[in-house]
């Protein structure tokens, strides 16, 4: 890819007064920018890739921590992890504080590229700004489907210190009524300008396509209006989802290319973690209702998700301190779900074998480089020490590729023509529109196989997710599985669609056995999370606005339901 620039340090250009600001230029060397060259586009990068490819942090506390755990693309606390994998799933001040920091930290990034494009800025330019509107909803829908209530109507405005937190609601109409405004703006447009005034390759996202940005505005909206859709006092969601349905939605994908040379600490990925963390502390697997789903219907996914499981041969002695008859039951308890959930993968050949000598030792062989096998989710400390990572697949090389060693990088997915395939065939499904479901969904099980380089073979057709079959909820069910399966790294959508669909149903009603699995914080009841706590910042800094969110949504904790969510809709 075109390797991303950064600059730190003071920019004089234009009405600029000494402006200090980072922001990125593409293959350019940015210290030669004249006034003549001066413009908005070197400062559109930096909304864009901060939001979707953060630096390291917020992709090992906000990413990997939470969001891509919950929503069942990874997992880890196999033996040898520096910690089990209930972490996360219990409230940690710190890494949720990291979280909530990250996203209410990026309002200044997207907040500064407006205010230049905007009316009276240094750039004004309405088409930019109308870029910058549709950043702004990708980065409200993304904060607020984390944490629910948050600042909105009143962040920003210079008047107001500490803004009051906004329901969802109001929010979701919010953000539609700007991408509405960003649209029309947009209109027939294809480029922002001439020369200088044309975002061109600056735009991470689009290329400078004003009508693939006007294409991925409608497709976010769609995919609002159909998760609000039966929330409370909702109504508005319906002609929300006629109006996209009848505009044109992404036939093409937008993805954010991934810079293979730039610091860890400017914009970060998996890789930066996999690697830079050192020895097996810190690495992690993928999940086993993605494994299974992929593995059970001859999906030709599977080998670009994950790796082979290396396999082997491990014994487990039971711990002296479990001589006692409820430790003996608990050891076997542990042992008997390990063996079970490799079992799964077993061809019809058992040689995943489970041998008990005498009542102290038990040995699980797994053949080596034969199967591929999801890790279970959530698993607690006292069982973590029977996960062997040679039992499970780890992630395809494509997606934790370390930098600087000349191979490609997985993209962060934006939004992808398979998501808006999806989303149309629910439409379709529920009634709206003129689509046929049958064929929108399966049009994005070919967009989404696309993006990974294959394509359904005769195998997957004879699956049985290949056509919508039974009733309506099964068929629902089959797109929202086939949805989620295509946001894999997109951990955000990810749990959402869990949330908002109950499926895939394995891992939205994972109530742990506490024996064997993590429990979650008090006032979740061991299920699945729902929202992430609020950080501390709001607490500290804005505390009769954030003690008014909580009275109005709810208790502060990762059970809650967020005001969409498949509990709440009536």
């Amino acid at each position: 890819m075109k390797t991303i620039k950064i600059l730190f340090g003071f920019v004089f250009v234009l009405g600029l007064a000494s402006c200090t600001s980072d922001f990125v230029e593409i293959n350019k060397n940015p210290n030669a920018i004249t006034p003549e060259e001066a413009s908005a586009k070197y400062f559109v990068t930096n909304p864009q890739y901060k939001l979707y490819a953060p630096d390291r942090y917020p992709y090992w506390r906000a990413h990997l921590i939470h969001v891509d755990r919950y929503a069942g693309a990874f997992t880890f606390g196999m033996s040898g992890c520096w910690w089990n994998d209930g972490l996360g799933y219990t409230y940690s001040s710190g890494y949720t504080s990291d979280t909530w920091n990250f996203l209410e930290g990026y309002f200044g990034n997207v907040n500064n590229f407006m205010g230049l494009t905007d009316t009276g800025g240094d750039f004004e330019n309405p088409l930019m700004y109308a870029t910058g509107q549709i950043i702004k909803g990708l980065y409200y829908q993304m904060f607020t489907d984390v944490f629910g209530m948050i600042p909105f109507s009143e962040a920003g405005d210079p008047d107001i210190l500490l803004p009051k937190f906004d329901d969802q609601n109001e929010i979701y109409q919010g953000i539609i009524d700007m991408l509405d405004v960003a649209m029309t703006t947009i209109g027939d447009n294809t480029a922002t300008g001439d020369g200088v005034n044309d975002l061109g390759e600056n735009d991470l996202y689009c290329g400078g396509d004003l009508q693939q940005w006007k294409k991925m505005a409608n497709t976010l909206k769609l995919r609002m209006a159909l998760r609000a859709y039966g929330a409370p006092n909702a109504t508005w969601a319906d002609d929300a989802i006629n109006q996209a349905l009848a505009a044109d939605l992404l036939d093409s994908d937008v993805l954010l290319e991934k810079d293979a040379e730039i610091s860890q600490w400017g914009s970060g990925a998996y890789g930066d973690v996999w690697y830079g963390f050192g020895g097996l502390g810190s690495k992690w697997n993928v999940g086993k209702t993605m494994i299974d789903y992929l593995r059970d219907n001859d999906d030709p996914r599977l080998d670009k998700y994950a790796k082979i499981a290396a396999g082997g041969q491990f014994s487990f002695t039971r711990p002296k301190e479990l001589d006692n008859l409820d430790g003996f039951t608990h050891f076997w308890k542990r042992v008997q779900f390990v063996y079970d959930a490799l079992a799964d993968a077993d061809d019809g050949s058992n040689d995943i074998t489970l041998v008990n000598q005498g009542d102290t030792l038990a040995i699980i062989t797994v053949p080596e480089e034969k199967y591929y096998i999801g890790q279970p989710s959530r698993v607690n400390s006292k069982t973590m020490s029977l996960l062997k990572n040679d039992f499970f697949s780890e992630p395809a090389e494509w997606i934790i590729q370390e930098k600087n060693q000349g191979s490609p990088i997985f993209p962060e997915i934006i939004i992808t023509a398979a998501e808006s395939y999806f989303l149309q065939a629910e439409a379709a499904l529920l009634g709206f529109g003129t689509g046929n479901a049958n064929q929108l969904y399966q049009d994005g099980i070919d967009a989404a196989m696309e993006l990974w380089g294959t394509a359904p073979d005769a195998g997957f057709q004879s699956s049985g997710m290949w056509t919508l079959t039974g009733t309506q909820e099964e068929q629902l069910e089959q797109i929202m599985v086939q949805r989620w399966i295509a946001l894999y790294t997109d951990g955000f959508e990810g749990w959402s669609v869990v949330r908002k669909s109950g499926y895939p149903a394995m891992l939205a009603a994972d109530i742990p056995d506490i024996d064997i699995q993590a429990n979650g914080e008090v006032g979740l009841d061991a299920g699945y999370p729902m929202r992430l706590h609020y950080g501390s910042a709001p607490q500290n800094n804005n505390l009769d606005n954030y003690t008014a969110a909580v009275a109005a949504q709810g208790a502060d904790h990762q059970g809650t339901l967020l005001w969409w969510a498949k509990s709440a809709v009536k």
